[in-house]
């Protein structure tokens, strides 16, 4: 039996609360998640490595994995677009992650629009379920794909900080959904 997986997990404040930020020994991401929602990510965890084949360890600023989402919320947006991720999960799953990577900052899709970009458009509700089960959000911007008709539709994190992800990305005055 191989060693548990080990993470490095460190911890920062942003706007919308405090963020967990999950690396690899090897520098990838492998998790972002509300510090509110630490039970949410133990299941992750549990279910893509198995329950007990993962350590989370403290540290400091992981291979800057942290800073990056600090600038982040700082205000440079661009911060993030290339930091390297690491998930389990599904093929299909990583399938429609890697598209999520794909939506410019300042845009939004809806379900159906993700759905068809990875030629599966009738499979418009196992995307829906596979962007909710999206272990780094934030970096793998879930928080982009919206309802058909313009409305904000489920985030992990809760709707508030989805609508103030959209807005800090410059969505709002785009006419598709109240930001207010």
């Amino acid at each position: 039996m191989s060693d548990p997986l080990r993470l490095l997990v460190d911890r920062i404040p942003t706007p919308l609360g405090e963020l967990a930020v999950v690396a690899d020994t090897g520098g990838q991401l492998r998790a972002v998640d509300w510090s509110d929602h630490d039970d949410r990510l133990h299941r992750l965890f549990g279910r893509h490595y198995g329950p007990g084949r993962y350590s989370l360890e403290p540290a400091s600023n992981p291979a800057g994995l942290t800073a990056a989402l600090a600038a982040y919320f700082e205000g440079e947006l661009a911060a993030i677009e290339t930091l390297p991720v690491a998930t389990g999960g599904t093929e299909f799953q990583r399938i429609v992650w890697s598209e999520l990577r794909r939506i410019p900052c300042g845009t939004s899709i809806s379900y159906s629009e993700l759905a068809r970009r990875i030629g599966r458009p009738a499979a418009v509700r196992a995307v829906g379920l596979a962007n909710g089960a999206n272990p780094v959000g934030i970096v793998v911007p879930c928080h982009r794909v919206i309802g058909a008709n313009g409305t904000l539709t489920g985030y992990g994190g809760g709707i508030e900080r989805k609508r103030w992800l959209l807005a800090h990305e410059g969505i709002a005055g785009q006419g598709q959904f109240d930001l207010t």
